[in-house]
């Protein structure tokens, strides 16, 4: 097996892995803008305030409902099947620790000959 983990065939799968990370963090930040907003509202000292922060409420949990449908039916999200959401919660931590284990940041990362040009050509370098 290669072991240049900068090299682009070693990040099959990486596409899946990422969306499935964007899209919990989303799933975490739109229950958090819930919550936030839930709690303001119960501060609010105007009508106005009230009503604009009701339906910023009702746009985030719309927000949320579409995310948590969209990581259910791909699979990425069982609210409702505890030992599944166990399987992919133990594998998402076996994958951040063989991946904390990788060693990404080599002596050489030289990667000269792998692009058209060079970096310094857009700095202002030789501007051949």
């Amino acid at each position: 097996m290669n072991n240049d983990y900068l090299d682009p065939i070693n990040s099959l799968h990486m596409p899946e892995l990422a969306d499935t990370t964007l899209a919990m963090d989303l799933l975490i930040r739109a229950k958090e803008a819930v919550r936030n907003t839930a709690v303001a509202l119960t501060e609010a000292a105007t009508p106005e305030l009230r009503l604009a922060l009701r339906n910023q409420l009702r746009q985030e949990l719309a927000m949320h409902k579409e995310v948590t449908e969209l990581m259910v039916r791909k699979r990425w999200f069982h609210p409702y099947e505890l030992s599944e959401q166990y399987k992919l919660d133990m594998l998402a931590a076996n994958n951040t620790v063989k991946i904390s284990g990788l060693n990404l940041f080599r002596e050489d990362s030289s990667r000269k000959g792998m692009f058209y040009d060079t970096p310094d050509q857009h700095i202002g370098g030789d501007q051949a």
